[in-house]
């Protein structure tokens, strides 16, 4: 991802487009001849355009040998493209009042740009140059190289905690490619070279790996004609052979340490193994780390931090991911309590939703909290056209922008307790010591 850019639309985008919970996002999807979906989202109501295109790789498509190149190449393909020269790409987004960006994760990787509705066609113009012209040399992979490296020194090897999630998933994963992080290894990314990345691209970026969004101020009939003439000659890539991956059982807990030179204050991280983001599991999990962590008045902030005042501040979360989730729930002692104590705190306010079903109130208060991130998620262009992406690219249904809300809603005080009962127990976890460097073994 790009960082500190900024540009004139921001206000447009936060503020012009309101999401109304009972409203339909109303879309048009279809396939070009190539392979090349495409997704359009119209909506008039601000002079403004997104356009997002989502390839289907991210780090798990990496070489166990060559981690980050996935993360690296999104950073290579800023680098320009046959008719758009070095250095010149954000420029062109700049001068036609647009600001753009890009992320890669685990699973996917996505290009993103917001322009005046009138320079829409610049942005198809653009993406499609990236997929069919882009210029991968030695002077990229060498800028680069030293950009992402800075990147992961500021991120992770500097960051205090920065290391924690490189430390949980390497041993909550034996098999998948989950174990490694998406901005690699330090070693890989010095040692990547040029045919590596014309290999990865000419394997990855082709329009049947790929989606395209196109949401806002646009008229249906022209967008169409103009994502024919950009995007149709390009030429449909070889199919792509997707590995899957079974791991076996956690048979813990699984205890490790990891020593920190950035911290002064040590943290316990509990880590869970939890299933793809699209069972309906994962919907349910997403509703007990709110439960359990979401603001101060959440059980576990005002047991350990408000009341007891053991810990600085507690966590929890679901790291969704495509194949394999992760549920980690940790937090930061006060002065010389131990983390052992946090653990047993943690442990017992998750026996309690094994145990007992929430009270209706706390169900009421989780309902309303979906309701209103349900809302957020879709108050603005870029979040629509980011939601149509993945639900399209990772879920296999574009309209769960409308129905998963649905899920939620559906999902029973009953079934927490099951959830809770079925993932969070001591034996299937790993329990991650994180410590100051300084720290003894006890």
């Amino acid at each position: 991802m790009k960082i500190g850019k900024f540009a004139i639309l921001t206000l447009l985008l936060m503020g012009w487009h309101t999401g109304i919970l009972s409203q339909e996002v109303v879309f048009e999807e279809y396939n070009l001849d190539n392979g090349l979906h495409v997704i359009l989202h119209q909506d008039n109501s601000a002079p403004v355009v997104n356009i997002s295109v989502a390839y289907h790789v991210g780090a798990k498509n990496e070489d166990p040998n060559k981690t980050g190149f996935a993360h690296f190449f999104e950073h290579l393909l800023f680098e320009g493209s046959k008719n758009i020269a070095r250095g010149e790409w954000d420029k062109i987004v700049s001068s036609n009042g647009g600001s753009d960006n890009a992320t890669t994760n685990q699973d996917r990787t996505l290009y993103y740009v917001t322009l005046p509705s009138n320079t829409m066609e610049v942005g198809l113009w653009m993406e499609s140059e990236r997929l069919m012209h882009p210029v991968i040399n030695q002077v990229g992979v060498d800028v680069q190289s030293e950009v992402v490296q800075e990147e992961r020194r500021l991120r992770v090897d500097n960051a205090p905690y920065g290391r924690w999630q490189e430390q949980m998933f390497k041993h909550l994963f034996k098999e998948h490619p989950y174990r490694w992080t998406t901005i690699g290894s330090m070693e890989h990314l010095a040692s990547a070279t040029l045919d590596d990345f014309k290999a990865f691209n000419q394997k990855f970026y082709v329009p049947n790996n790929a989606v395209l969004v196109v949401a806002g101020d646009i008229d249906t009939d022209r967008t169409k004609k103009l994502i024919e003439a950009y995007f149709g000659p390009i030429e449909r890539g070889a199919e792509i052979e997707r590995k899957t991956y079974k791991e076996a059982p956690i048979k813990g807990p699984l205890k490790a340490k990891f020593h920190d030179a950035n911290i002064q204050i040590p943290a316990i991280f509990l880590g869970y193994r939890t299933p793809s983001q699209s069972e309906r599991d994962a919907y349910v999990l997403d509703m007990i780390s709110t439960y359990l962590s979401d603001g101060k008045s959440s059980k576990l902030y005002k047991k350990m931090v408000d009341e007891q005042k053991t810990a600085l501040t507690v966590f929890a979360f679901n790291v969704s991911q495509e194949d394999y989730g992760a549920y980690v729930v940790g937090g930061l002692p006060v002065g010389e309590n131990p983390l052992e104590s946090l653990v047993g705190q943690i442990d017992e306010e998750i026996t309690k939703m094994q145990m007992e079903l929430i009270s209706e109130r706390d169900f009421e208060k989780l309902q309303n909290k979906f309701e209103n991130r349900f809302v957020n998620a879709n108050s603005s262009l870029a979040g629509i056209a980011s939601s149509l992406t993945n639900y399209y690219l990772l879920y296999g249904n574009t309209n769960l922008i409308n129905e998963e809300i649905d899920i939620y809603r559906s999902i029973t005080r009953e079934e927490i307790l099951e959830v809770a009962k079925k993932y969070l127990n001591p034996n299937q976890r790993v329990v991650l010591e994180y410590l100051p460097e300084s720290a003894t073994a006890n």
